[in-house]
C-alpha cells in the first residue's frame, strides 16, 4: 500500500519535489534553482530546459536521499508559476522560444491596441481579468508575430503551448512519444483565453488574439488522474493540477467561501473563496477560477497580485549588495525603529492589483542625509505589508466580507518583523500554519483526493494546524499615517513609461 504522496512545485525561482505522508507532513525534500534572463528592459526569460532538467534532478535527489521507491507513491501532483508561457514543437520536444515569465512586459503593446476598443476591462466579463501583460495568451500572440520558428511550427500542425504546467505534464507522460497535452482551470484562466462561466476555451477570444485552438492543451480537473509517469517516477499516477496560488489556497484548507490566504513568494498573491459563483471585481482584482474536484461544483475565488515582494529583497541582495543572503534583511531592518519617512514602491514592472499600471516604474521616496541601509531594509519589507493592505481593502469591498484573520505562508513568513508589521498594517491577526509548504502541500491533497489516499475534504482540514499567529498592535493613528503616506508614494511611481 502506498504510504506516500509527491509535489512537485515548479516556481519562479526553483523548483522542488517534496513527498508528505498521511498527516501531511513533509518527509523528504530537494530544490534546484533555475536561471533567471533578462534579455532587456522589462523583459524576463526562463528556459524551459533547464525547467525539465531541475525537476528530473530533485525527484531523483529525493527519492535517493529517502530512500523511497516510486511504488511507494500513490500519486503526484503538479502546481506551478502561473501564466509563464512556453511553446515547443511536439516532434522534436524542443523549446521554439524561452519561456515568457508571468512578470515579462513586452506585450504591453499588444495589450494597449487591445483595450483601444472597450477599454482594459473588454474581457472582465468573460475572464474576470483585465487586458495586461501579466497574462498568457498576448504572450502566444507575440511569440507567434515575433517567432519565425513558432509561426512556421504552428503552420506545420507541430506546435504546443501551454503554461509550465502543461510542458511538465507532456514531458513526464512521454513527451515527444505520446505526451499528455493537458493543463487545469487554474492555470487556463490566467491565460484572457478561457470562459470562466463553462471552463473552455472560448472562441471569440482565441479569434480576437489569433490563437489557434489546437495548439492548446485541454482543459481538466484541477484533481483526477490524468495518466501515468514514465521515466523516474514510471507507474506513478499523476493526479492533479493547480497553479501555485490555487495549490496554496487548496494546501491551506480555505474550503469554505470567505476564507483567505496570502503567500509571500517572488510576488505576493491574496485569494479568497467566493462559492461556486464567479464573483466580478470592482477594484481591480482578479475573478479567477480556484479548483474543481470530481464530481464536484468549481470554486471561484478573487485574487489580488502583486508583482514584486521577495524579489525586492532578492534586489537589495543582487543588484545593490546591501546583504548578503536574503535572511539579513530581517536583522538589518530591525536595526532601526522605523523606515526613517523613506517608501519603496517596487513597481519594477508596473503595479498589479488593484491599479493596473503598466506605466509605473519603481520609485523610493522621502530620501533624505539621515537615511541608511537600515531604513532601505525596513521599507523593503514594510512595501510588502503595505500592498497587501491594499489587496485586503479591496477585497473588502468586492465581496462584503470583515476578514478575521489572514492565513500567510510562503518563503518571507519566516520573517517575525515583516509578519507582525502586516498584522499591523491590516489591522487582523495573521496565522502561520506548522506546515509552511503549503503550495507543494495543495497539490499533493489534490492528487491524494483524486486516488483515495485521503477521503474527504474534513480530513484535510484535520490536517491543518497553527505555528505561530501575530496579533495587531499598533495604535490606529501610526496605521493611518503610515498607509496614508504610502498611498502618496504609489501615486509617485505613475506615468514614468510613456504610452
Amino acid at each position: 500500500m502506498p504510504k506516500y504522496i509527491a509535489a512537485i512545485d515548479q516556481g519562479t525561482s526553483s523548483t522542488r519535489f517534496i513527498l508528505f505522508d498521511h498527516r501531511g507532513q513533509i518527509v523528504a525534500v530537494d530544490q534546484k534553482e533555475h536561471h533567471q534572463f533578462y534579455p532587456q528592459s522589462g523583459w524576463v526569460e526562463h528556459d524551459p530546459m533547464e525547467i525539465w532538467i531541475r525537476t528530473q534532478e530533485v525527484i531523483l535527489n529525493t527519492l535517493q536521499k529517502s530512500g523511497i521507491h516510486p511504488s511507494e507513491i500513490a500519486a503526484v501532483g503538479i502546481t506551478n508559476q502561473r501564466e509563464t508561457t512556453v511553446i515547443w514543437d511536439r516532434t522534436t520536444g524542443q523549446p521554439l522560444h524561452p519561456a515568457i515569465v508571468w512578470q515579462d512586459t513586452r506585450t504591453d503593446e499588444i495589450c494597449r491596441d487591445l483595450a483601444k476598443s472597450g477599454g482594459q476591462d473588454r474581457l472582465r466579463d468573460k475572464t474576470g481579468l483585465p487586458l495586461a501583460t501579466y497574462f498568457s495568451g498576448p504572450k502566444i500572440k507575440w511569440l507567434m508575430e515575433h517567432e519565425p520558428k513558432v509561426s512556421q511550427a504552428i503552420e506545420n500542425g507541430t506546435a504546443l503551448a501551454g503554461t509550465i504546467d502543461s510542458w511538465l505534464v507532456w514531458n513526464l507522460t512521454g513527451g515527444k512519444n505520446g505526451g499528455l497535452h493537458i493543463t487545469d482551470g487554474s492555470n487556463a484562466s490566467r491565460t484572457l483565453l478561457m470562459n470562466l462561466k463553462d471552463r473552455q476555451w472560448d472562441g471569440s477570444l482565441l479569434d480576437l488574439l489569433g490563437i489557434p485552438r489546437h495548439i492548446l492543451p485541454d482543459i481538466r480537473l484541477s484533481s483526477q488522474l490524468y495518466g501515468e509517469a514514465h521515466g523516474i517516477l514510471e507507474g506513478v499516477p499523476i493526479a492533479a493540477i493547480l497553479g501555485d496560488q490555487q495549490a496554496a489556497l487548496f494546501g491551506q484548507t480555505c474550503f469554505n467561501p470567505g476564507e483567505a490566504k496570502n503567500t509571500y513568494g517572488t510576488g505576493c498573491f491574496m485569494l479568497l473563496n467566493t462559492g461556486n459563483t464567479p464573483v466580478p471585481s470592482r477594484n481591480g482584482l482578479l475573478t479567477t477560477f480556484g479548483y474543481q474536484l470530481e464530481g464536484q461544483p468549481a470554486v471561484y475565488c478573487l485574487e489580488g497580485s502583486i508583482a514584486i515582494s521577495g524579489a525586492l529583497v532578492q534586489w537589495l541582495r543582487d543588484n545593490l549588495g546591501i546583504i548578503q543572503k536574503s535572511g539579513d534583511i530581517e536583522d538589518l531592518a530591525s536595526s532601526v525603529e522605523d523606515n526613517g519617512g523613506i517608501y519603496i514602491v517596487p513597481a519594477f514592472s508596473g503595479l498589479f492589483a488593484p491599479y493596473w499600471r503598466s506605466d509605473a516604474r519603481g520609485v523610493i521616496v522621502g530620501l533624505t542625509r539621515f537615511i541608511h541601509k537600515g531604513h532601505i531594509a525596513r521599507a523593503t519589507l514594510e512595501a510588502t505589508a503595505f500592498q497587501t493592505r491594499e489587496v485586503l481593502d479591496a477585497m473588502k469591498s468586492d465581496s462584503d466580507i470583515d476578514l478575521q484573520s489572514l492565513r500567510v505562508d510562503g518563503g518571507m513568513v519566516v520573517n517575525d518583523l515583516l509578519m507582525q508589521f502586516q498584522a499591523d498594517i491590516l489591522n487582523v491577526p495573521v496565522t502561520r500554519p506548522k506546515v509552511a509548504e503549503t503550495t507543494s502541500l495543495g497539490a499533493a491533497y489534490a492528487a491524494g483526493l483524486a486516488v483515495g489516499f485521503w477521503k474527504s475534504l474534513d480530513e484535510l482540514r484535520s490536517n491543518w494546524a497553527v505555528d505561530k499567529t501575530w496579533i495587531p498592535a499598533m495604535e490606529s493613528a501610526r496605521r493611518d499615517r503610515l498607509y496614508s503616506g504610502w498611498k502618496k508614494a504609489v501615486t509617485r511611481s505613475f506615468d514614468w513609461i510613456n504610452s
